[in-house]
């Protein structure tokens, strides 16, 4: 059989069968056995983080490829370590961008993905961080996250019997959405969430306590409103400038 015709007849295959959809209540790996490179894939409700690093290319054009490495390292480990210490299930790694997931999208899940975006913000951008001014050496980071949640549906997909040629994906507008919204957001607002997300956080991550003229505390909204153009029409988010420090 010729590489057309074995193309062919898998793509007929894949079209022509029922896809099946199980639900979970987990966050899927690469290495789940319901996950096959048959017309199956696992759904799950989780609160979606992504972060991506901004001017790539030109810190690709300043720095030696090792520097950049380094770079790219310190950086994903810090996103990483702070994701996964509040519950966070890194999934993906693309270039200098990161895709998280915390499984549910309760209260606690969806103030949980926003805490650990603010002491990402906190590590990577704030001078009291350690290890800002250790990158600033190198190179100023910018970056921005987004934040939304949702039902997502993990395929696994690539070609069976091979290790280099499997991967999974994830679907759904959660995913998406938090892609779109981490475009609008840079210095120094780097973080971005949906208004469905900001609409059910919990106080400690949605306000800031200060003192008035007065001497009394006051509940300040850490979070503006904006415009993001999506699916089509216009929808509100929320930015922040504000960060959660780390001891």
């Amino acid at each position: 059989m010729g590489l057309k015709s074995e193309i062919t007849d898998k793509v007929k295959e894949i079209l022509d069968t029922n896809f099946l959809i199980e639900d979970v209540t987990y966050v899927p790996e690469i290495t789940d056995s319901k996950l096959t490179f048959l017309n199956k894939g696992l759904k799950f409700e989780a609160t979606v983080l992504y972060i991506d690093l901004r001017d790539s290319t030109k810190i690709l054009n300043q720095h030696n490829k090792s520097t950049i490495a380094k770079i790219h390292k310190a950086y994903l480990y810090t996103t990483v370590r702070i994701a996964k210490s509040l519950g966070g299930e890194v999934r993906s790694f693309n270039g200098d961008s990161v895709l998280a997931f915390f499984q549910g999208t309760t209260k606690n899940t969806l103030s949980n993905a926003v805490e650990a975006a603010m002491k990402i913000r906190y590590m990577i951008a704030n001078t009291e961080s350690g290890i800002n001014t250790l990158l600033a050496k190198y190179s100023a980071v910018d970056f921005g996250i987004g934040i939304d949640d949702g039902h997502i549906l993990c395929v696994k997909v690539g070609v069976g019997g091979d290790a280099n040629t499997k991967d999974l994906i994830w679907i759904g507008n959660p995913v998406n959405k938090s892609v779109v919204i981490s475009d609008e957001c840079k210095a120094s607002y780097y973080i971005g969430i949906s208004s469905r997300v900001y609409a059910n956080l919990n106080d400690n991550v949605k306000f800031h306590t200060e003192k008035n003229s007065w001497g009394q505390d006051v509940k300040v909204n850490m979070w503006t409103s904006y415009q993001v153009f999506y699916n089509g029409h216009y929808e509100t988010f929320y930015k922040t400038h504000y960060y959660w420090t780390i001891d």
